[in-house]
């Protein structure tokens, strides 16, 4: 049998065909020669098809029953568009450039009706049509470029709303090629040309060119709305470009990133199931796609799709992934609605087309039995079936049902191909299948994750009473415990270096379970059958662990008493093992209350004495006093819960009491393994599987509790982390603990031996010691340290100390590596990871979100970081300062994004927000400055005095900037900041912190060099205020003279000063006329006599200022009569 190519499982989507509309066109004779559909558009309830005869078929997808037919005398339909919110109206456009908008009246069941017929593109072609998602309004654009907007006046709106609109059609602009495709969405239209893409406020009549770069030819752009849960986050815009590039742009029309699918394109294309022809797929890659994207549609949620005459296009942008595309010929339109996409072919035909997972195409082909075609798309996408969510809804039994339809004598073929499928998600040497046929029929059941089988039986049924219930069975109780004796005796051998804890399984209330720590939550018509199948399971798990744990290094010394405690662990396992439930409970509270009792009395005596010590002012207002109660009150925390490292360096015992203490605490925790249940188990389990992993130690993980003391800090001791505590504790002692053990960490508190804590805590200490132990502190105590209070002593005391703030990390990490989220890292994509957390929420202050963050910027790089910001303030900027330290870079952009997710009118109490502490903000601003910034040369000359011009060149996060240098701070800090802004010849912030500081000079000094007339205006406060302001930028001007002026070569002749061809320079003419305007000319002339300067204006100063007189007195003389015609009625009101 030859191979068949298999996709690769990162594809989980396909494009399917489940109903093959030729019938329906068919019946609306739209398959002949003479007439075809010309145009197609979709909404909830509507499909419709624009005919070349001038006819709208109005088809209802439900069924594909009612059928309304729209005729139009104006000619073909070139495009037709349906109101998504309100699906009583069509709009249509004819080839004559007529729009006509029709009322259906479907809710009163009356005739449809034209409410509005357009003709302000008449004689035009119209190109695109787009409804408003709130109001009853249409917008059209044709092939010139013009853009209207037609306002609907119903009679739903009662027949007094046409009297107050008397212009229904606006024009709203005319770009300056033909349009190409429209989009709306709150408030803001979305115009794509030719050449460029434009944003229109409608509310504000504002206009917006996206991006500096044409371009020349047909690209599409659309809107991307944010989901429900994503607060006050702004929708983005995506534009294609060319060479399979789209910009990424925000809600205000800034572009933010530009992506690249051109090399992503370059995979083989997913087959498109159809019931028409077989799918094949090719697992030649082909080379990259240099497409042109015409049209870009927003598509359920996170997608964007696309057509060329090649095939269609399905995108993540956000992420830059390709989610798949496929081989479709000769597509003239595509109109979708959420997942479904109805393709209009150049020959006329139509083609409906969901895009689903590949499981959900699978169970809706065997829902229909379509069995070989299901059996097909197994096959192919086998990889993504095998996965554990494709597995949930495709469980065995289906499969089986499947291959049990196909035909054994034709399709044999196919049928060893699923059979080889069904082993994979099967394997041979586990219980599967057992287990399943154990099942009856009465009992549903899943597989979990992790591959266990989750079956609930539905109790209480006529099957489970008659004849599935153990209690009719022939087994006893005691029968079922017999049939393993001998297995564990066999397997006992085999755990000579583990260490074992008795298993304590959850029980139900009617039924028995077996003495081992998996679950078998369902009943069982066989129970030999299942519990061999146990039998079998727990012997694989008993092998792979013993082969796992044969690869640690352990010395003979402490593998002789490692024997012994096994020996005497594995006689209180059986005992446990034969107990009964009602025994085990029994035995739980003791074993809980014993350890407590014994154990912790002396901690809670010092914990109480030390609290109450605390509370004496003269020791809390004394942080030397502080730091000795705290390490008295250490040896305590230590002697109970301390490791073997601290309890040697602090009470300071021969090697022999060391090892005597140490079996002890391992026996302790041996016996407290039982009250902790099956978590502890799974948490000791897993760390023996890491120190197996770790071949180059020579030290060996005991329990969660316990590990080897190793001086070296690169070693076992650095990858344990104590997340649980080893013995129950009261609510209230542990409140207490967690206080006192983090104010040790926040007063660098972290050992109890001989002055080691004031000496931690001196400046003089070197730094590497003090991080050291301030690691081990916390991979000693993490189940008692406070994460947030924490994480706030860790940014702003060990700043400069990154393997604080890793180990912090690690810490998180290890508490939540059972987490749905961890587990699944490794195969989902981002934005499922996203969603998943977003689920999970909400996070609050919980730094347990950090860790996550960590493992999605460690696997996806800056791309994650910018969907964090959603979940601020669980996540603060300087949070992921810390995350991205390597980069500064990441962490700019996530900022920047942060703050232009809000609203204008928000973004500075934002920020201002983000400034804790205060002295963040002079790091951010270097950051920004020196990021995505123009060369320092190019702004800067060699006598450190700004180049002309050079406040027009374009920086990165010049927004961001302003925002931090316009926020209120104190005088030290904004000349900080200027500094700053100097150096770096960020020159408008500059000019607006020395106007801030009173430096007039200095800013008009500054305003000369750069060349540039518009700096000085009245709206900052930059335009000289006193005569001998303007004195000394008239003596600016003229020094500089004409060899200082930025000008370039017109004509071959040089700019010669005060000439209109430079009317934005810095010259003596152009600020004497500035003068004449501020203060009139009769003031001006005096002025600039005295300064000498008369003879240097020429004949356009004399005739503006003549102007400016001519216009004064007529100003007086208008507000003369003016008050003579209030005054006159003002007299006639008296009277």
């Amino acid at each position: 049998m030859a191979s068949v190519p298999i996709i690769p499982d990162s594809y989980n989507h396909v494009l399917a065909e489940f109903e093959c509309l030729d019938l329906l066109l068919s019946a609306l004779r739209l398959d002949s020669s003479r007439l075809k559909c010309t145009c197609i558009a979709v909404s909830k309830r509507w499909l419709a098809l624009g005919t070349s005869g001038g006819g709208l078929n109005l088809i209802q997808k439900d069924g594909w029953k009612q059928r309304l037919f729209l005729t139009h005398k104006e000619g073909a339909i070139s495009r037709v568009a349906c109101c998504l919110h309100d699906e009583d109206y069509v709009a249509v456009a004819t080839s004559q450039g007529l729009v006509v908008v029709w009322e259906l009246n479907q809710e009163r069941r009356g005739k449809p009706e034209r409410i509005y017929v357009s003709s302000e593109h008449k004689g035009r072609k119209v190109t695109a049509l787009c409804w408003d998602r709130a109001a009853l309004r249409v917008f059209v654009g044709d092939h010139v470029g013009k853009v209207s907007a037609i306002k609907i006046n119903t009679s739903k709106q009662g027949k007094a709303a046409a009297t107050f609109v008397m212009f229904p059609v606006q024009i709203i602009t005319t770009v300056d090629s033909r349009v190409v495709q429209l989009d709306y969405l709150d408030g803001r239209l979305l115009i794509s040309s030719l050449t460029r893409t434009y944003l229109c406020d409608t509310e504000r009549e504002k206009f917006w060119k996206i991006g500096n770069k044409e371009r020349d030819g047909e690209f599409g752009a659309c809107f991307f709305p944010v989901g429900k849960n994503s607060g006050n986050q702004q929708p983005l815009i995506y534009c294609a470009r060319p060479g399979s590039r789209m910009w990424e742009v925000n809600f205000d029309g800034e572009v933010q990133s530009t992506h690249q699918f051109k090399q992503l394109l370059s995979s083989p294309p997913l087959p498109v199931v159809t019931l028409r022809l077989d799918p094949h797929y090719t697992s030649s890659s082909c080379s990259p796609q240099s497409l042109s994207f015409p049209k870009l549609l927003y598509l359920t949620e996170h997608c964007v799709m696309t057509w060329t005459e090649r095939g269609i296009y399905i995108f993540l942008p956000q992420s830059v992934e390709v989610l798949l595309w496929s081989e479709v010929k000769d597509i003239q339109d595509i109109a979708v609605y959420k997942s479904e996409l109805f393709c209009l072919h150049t020959n006329g035909k139509v083609v409906h087309l969901s895009l689903l997972l590949v499981d959900r195409c699978i169970e809706r082909l065997i829902r229909r039995g379509f069995w070989t075609l299901a059996a097909r798309v197994c096959c192919l996408f086998q990889n993504s079936i095998i996965s554990c969510r494709a597995r949930k809804n495709l469980p065995l039994d289906k499969l089986e049902h499947l291959k049990s339809q196909l035909d054994a004598s034709t399709q044999q073929d196919l049928i060893t191909q699923l059979e080889e499928l069904i082993l994979k998600l099967e394997p041979l040497d586990s219980a599967c299948s057992s287990r399943r046929s154990s099942i009856s029929s009465h009992e549903s059941f899943s597989v979990l994750d992790s591959g266990i089988y989750r079956v609930i039986s539905r109790r209480g049924s006529q099957s489970d009473e008659d004849s599935c219930s153990l209690h009719s069975q022939t087994f006893s109780e005691d029968e079922r415990l017999k049939e393993f004796p001998a297995h564990q005796e066999d397997e006992q051998g085999e755990l000579d270096n583990v260490s074992h804890a008795s298993v304590t399984v959850e029980a139900d209330r009617n039924e028995t379970f077996l003495p081992f720590s998996i679950p078998l939550s369902f009943r069982s018509p066989s129970p030999l059958v299942s519990l061999q199948a146990v039998k079998e399971s727990v012997s694989s798990f008993v092998r792979k662990t013993t082969e796992k744990i044969g690869t640690l290094h352990i010395s003979p010394d402490t593998r002789g008493k490692q024997e012994a405690k096994d020996e005497e662990q594995l006689q209180e396992l059986t005992v446990n093992l034969v107990a009964s439930p009602q025994e085990e409970k029994e035995l739980e509270p003791q074993s809980c209350q014993l350890p407590e009792e014994d154990h912790l009395r002396d901690l809670k005596a010092a914990t109480a004495e030390a609290i109450t010590k605390l509370q004496d002012p003269l020791v809390l207002l004394e942080p030397q006093c502080m730091r000795r109660v705290l390490q008295e009150w250490l040896i305590y925390l230590e002697e109970k819960f301390g490791s073997k490292e601290h309890s040697a360096s602090s009470v300071k015992k021969s090697k022999t009491v060391c090892a005597e203490e140490e079996r002890a605490v391992l026996e302790e925790n041996l016996r407290l393994d039982p009250t902790d249940g099956d978590p502890a188990d799974k948490e000791q389990s897993s760390i023996l599987e890491d120190c197996a992993e770790k071949e180059n130690t020579d030290e060996t993980c005991i329990n969660k509790t316990m590990c080897e003391n190793s001086t070296d800090l690169k070693g076992p001791l650095d990858c344990y982390f104590q997340v649980s505590p080893p013995c129950v504790i009261e609510p209230d002692v542990q409140k207490d603990l967690v206080e006192l053990t983090t104010l040790c960490f926040e007063l660098r508190v972290f050992s109890c031996g001989n002055g080691e804590a004031e000496e931690s805590s001196d400046r003089s200490v070197p730094l590497a010691s003090s991080w050291t132990l301030a690691c081990r502190f916390m991979r000693s105590y993490f189940f008692l340290l406070d994460l947030k209070r924490l994480k706030q002593c860790i940014i702003t005391m060990y700043a400069t100390s990154p393997n604080v703030w890793e180990t912090y990390i690690a810490g998180l990490k290890e508490l939540t590596c059972h987490s749905p989220v961890a587990l699944a890292m490794e195969n989902e994509d981002m934005l499922k990871i996203l969603k998943q957390l977003h689920d999970l929420g909400p996070w609050d202050d919980s730094p347990l979100l950090l860790a996550h963050a960590q493992r999605l910027y460690e696997k996806f790089g800056e791309t994650a970081l910018r969907p964090l910001i959603k979940f601020h303030p669980s996540i603060l900027p300087s949070d992921i300062k810390q995350l991205c330290r390597n980069d500064p870079a990441h962490f700019l952009a996530y900022l920047d994004s942060l703050v232009k997710s809000k609203p204008e009118n928000k973004r500075s109490s934002l920020l201002r927000s983000l400034l804790q502490p205060e002295s963040v903000r002079l790091d951010w601003l270097c950051l920004a400055v020196s990021h995505d910034a123009p060369q320092r040369a190019n702004t800067v000359d060699a006598e450190g005095n700004p180049r002309p011009r050079s406040h027009l060149f374009t920086w990165g996060y010049s927004q961001l900037i302003l925002l931090l240098i316009k926020l209120p701070a104190d005088f030290v800090t904004k000349e900080k900041m200027a500094e700053i802004c100097r150096s770096h010849g960020f020159w408008p912030g500059y000019l607006f912190l020395c106007l801030e500081l009173d430096r007039r000079i200095e800013a008009f000094t500054n305003i000369a060099h750069l060349d540039d007339l518009s700096l000085l205006n009245g709206e900052d406060g930059s335009i000289p205020e006193t005569m001998e302001e303007w004195k000394f930028l008239l003596h600016l001007a003229q020094n500089h003279g004409t060899a200082f002026h930025h000008h370039g070569p017109q004509n071959g002749n040089a700019v010669s000063n005060g000439s209109p061809s430079c009317p934005d320079c810095i010259t003596v003419e152009n600020v004497a006329l500035l003068l004449a305007k501020a203060i009139g000319p009769n003031r001006a002339l005096p002025l600039l006599q005295e300064c000498g300067l008369t003879l240097e204006l020429s004949e356009r100063f004399t005739g503006v200022c003549e102007i400016l007189r001519i216009a004064e007195k007529r100003q007086r003389a208008l507000i003369q009569s003016m008050l003579e015609r209030c005054d006159r009625f003002l007299w006639s009101q008296q009277a």
